[in-house]
């Protein structure tokens, strides 16, 4: 009997703090269209990632998964750094 995994989700965003041990804080910033007014307006979501190799400066651009509850709040692990800050 094989039991299936469901698929995590993965998001993208920019190391916006890496102060703490393996801990790194990525925003995620995306584009919403406001319901009255119609006009774009940005959001900026926080995720708390693990970083196990203390590898990410701020500014670089990853990308993290899901996974189960780490700390108070952290649910989230560092896959790859898509781009290092320059």
């Amino acid at each position: 009997m094989e039991t299936t995994r469901n698929l995590r989700k993965e998001r993208i965003g920019v190391v916006v703090s890496n102060k703490m041990d393996r801990t790194i804080v990525v925003a995620e910033k995306r584009k919403v269209k406001h319901t009255i007014y119609g006009k774009f307006v940005n959001k900026t979501t926080k995720f708390y990632a693990q970083d196990d190799s203390n590898s990410c400066n701020i500014g670089d651009v990853v990308r993290i998964m899901e996974t189960r509850p780490l700390s108070k709040s952290k649910r989230w692990r560092l896959v790859e750094i898509i781009e290092r800050a320059k």
